[in-house]
């Protein structure tokens, strides 16, 4: 099979850097979640609309795909005896797990990789306390690796779920760049309406702006949607830190992929296919890759199923998306529930050559991050000019601000 290149060896962080005012910075969200404005992006020509006019700039029949991940409440303020405080964030569960939903119905004990705030206060062997109600939660400190520990959680009533638990005594992790703690108000509105499978420590903050009334409005104007399952990583906000683009270590997310998904996926390729955030899109462009492996390798096991960032950039491809998909499909039907989960790193840059999608709706993003790159590998050097314009026309920046609408 022929190769193609790697990942760009002249793509260099500083290109992709823009000024972002703190004032241009949204620290709450607007009362309504569709009254956010949206930039309207159409081959190179822009517009200003509204979200509750999305249904007016998108193909019919197209197909709009969700990222239906919850916000787990991951962040766990404990206060030590001395009256000093210890924050644990939970970023995922132990290896040992085959799932994050796995994780979080586990009973009396689990295992989780987490950051920890004041970590230097925490002496090797002390174990932390929160109490809250009935229910006592205890943090052992297992081990420090380079960027994050492992902790050991055990609660009473240890019948209780891990996620009961993390409902009860954490809070939402709000972006650092919000400058702000979470309040009672962020518990409804850093989750999507659609929220369903518990995991992410982020919210797909594109979905932010999506009410009852604006999809039923949608599915009036034959425009259909689907829901897949990526769990947002921590490693959406932390920055990049190599200058040149292909040697960052782009991040690991869980994704989870069901047949019925698929088949639906399937039945509606040959319409604009939409992607409801950074998070859709990846886990689109996963699935076609995945689907390429099998077709590599009928017999690939789950284990060995999985997504390395340098695949797309090291393989010429000579299947069809909806032949990938096909691929894809007859290999989960022989899984138990006919679904699976497994983890991504695909990391979209300038060059990556889409397969799946035709269009995006995305929030402003932080210069220099890879979802800034995203965007530029979707539109080339018109992001320049449309975050420009946003910035020139008082638009909302960031996860609680407003968004664009991509279409080529």
């Amino acid at each position: 099979m022929p190769e193609s290149t790697s990942i760009p060896n002249d793509l260099y962080l500083s290109e992709f850097g823009y000024d972002l005012p703190d004032d241009k910075i949204a620290r709450y969200p607007l009362e309504q979640r569709d009254s956010s404005k949206l930039l309207v992006w159409k081959s190179g020509k822009i517009e200003d609309g509204l979200y509750s006019e999305l249904a007016d700039y998108l193909p019919k029949p197209s197909l709009l795909v969700f990222n239906n991940s919850r916000v787990i409440d991951a962040r766990i303020l404990f206060q030590k005896p001395s009256g000093g405080q210890i924050e644990i964030f939970c970023l995922e569960p132990d290896q040992s797990f085959k799932s994050i939903a796995h994780a979080m119905e586990q009973t009396g004990r689990v295992k989780w990789t987490c950051l920890i705030g004041g970590a230097s206060k925490w002496k090797h062997g002390q174990i932390l306390r929160k109490k809250i109600g009935e229910i006592i939660l205890e943090a052992r400190f297992i081990e420090k690796r380079k960027d994050d520990f492992i902790i050991e959680f055990s609660w009473t009533p240890a019948s209780l779920l891990f996620a009961t638990v993390l409902h009860q005594l954490g809070t939402i992790p709000l972006p650092p760049y919000l400058k702000r703690a979470a309040e009672s108000s962020d518990a409804e509105r850093y989750q999507t309406i659609y929220a369903e499978e518990s995991g992410s420590v982020a919210a797909p903050t594109a979905g932010l702006h999506f009410s009852k009334k604006l999809l039923r409005e949608l599915s009036d104007n034959k425009i259909e949607s689907l829901f897949l399952t990526l769990h947002v990583g921590a490693g959406t906000f932390m920055p990049m830190k190599t200058e040149k683009i292909s040697e960052h270590h782009m991040h690991e997310e869980y994704i989870e992929v069901s047949a019925e998904a698929l088949e639906k996926l399937i039945s509606k390729m040959h319409e604009p296919v939409i992607a409801v955030g950074t998070t859709s899109l990846r886990t689109l462009e996963t699935l076609y890759w995945l689907g390429f492996l099998i077709s590599l390798d009928k017999n690939i096991s789950a284990a060995d199923l999985h997504l390395d960032q340098q695949v797309p950039y090291t393989r010429a491809p000579n299947i069809t998306a909806k032949e990938a998909m096909h691929f894809l499909l007859e290999w989960i039907r022989f899984k138990p529930g006919k679904k699976f989960t497994t983890k991504t790193r695909l990391f979209v840059v300038p060059g990556y050559q889409f397969k799946i999608v035709n269009g995006l709706i995305t929030n402003f993003h932080q210069p220099q991050s890879t979802l800034l790159l995203l965007v530029a590998a979707l539109i080339g050097q018109g992001w320049k000019s449309v975050y420009q314009w946003a910035l020139d026309n008082d638009y909302r920046f960031l996860s609680y601000g407003d968004g664009c609408l991509f279409i080529s």
